[in-house]
């Protein structure tokens, strides 16, 4: 139970965090009113960060949320590819609606110079886990390839869905990335059927 209770508690510090960061600016908002928006304590926020900056690393995670959120709709009689393109619907309109481009640019460019942990890269994750889970089923069902591993498979859609969001930071937003997406994503990984 208390495993529980400290996911809980991260994860209200992660959405207060990006809540102010997309409303105020990444720059404008304090870690007192992180703390005051998700109701816990500067003990519990140091406890899982060590600072703002490291919740730039957060957005991962937050991704993770959203396809723990999406698991249990997917049926299991559902075509892989086309679970593969809902998936990825989701998270880019969530990502859209509710993370400002000016802070995935920002985790982008972080990604790239940190020599420390990289979360976008941790196999570990949920994302990881499920795009595993959905690409072995749908070779199992012959759905999709077979000629590729299923980590080779994962890496490409990953690589993909960050060509995506890289694309749509370099040019700041300027159109609508679910929209995008959805005209393009379909192309980028039919090689996978």
């Amino acid at each position: 139970m208390a495993k529980k209770n400290q996911k809980k508690t991260k994860s209200k510090i992660v959405s207060a965090a990006w809540k102010l960061f997309y409303e105020q600016g990444y720059e404008d908002t304090t870690i007192e009113e992180i703390i005051e928006e998700s109701g816990t304590s500067k003990g519990s926020f140091y406890h899982y960060f060590e600072g703002k900056d490291a919740l730039l690393g957060s957005l991962a995670y937050m991704m993770d949320e959203k396809y723990e959120e999406l698991e249990p709709t997917i049926s299991e009689d559902a075509d892989c590819y086309e679970v593969l393109l809902y998936l990825n619907r989701e998270l880019l309109t969530m990502i859209e609606e509710s993370i400002n481009v000016e802070l995935l640019t920002r985790l982008y460019s972080t990604q790239l110079t940190t020599h420390g942990e990289r979360p976008l890269l941790d196999h570990g994750r949920t994302y990881y886990k499920l795009l595993k889970k959905i690409i072995s089923r749908g070779r199992e069902k012959k759905e999709l390839r077979t000629d590729m591993s299923v980590s080779e498979m994962v890496r490409y859609y990953a690589m993909c869905e960050r060509a995506l969001l890289y694309e749509w930071c370099l040019r700041k937003g300027e159109y609508s990335l679910s929209e995008e997406a959805e005209r393009k994503f379909p192309m980028m990984i039919g090689s996978l059927k």
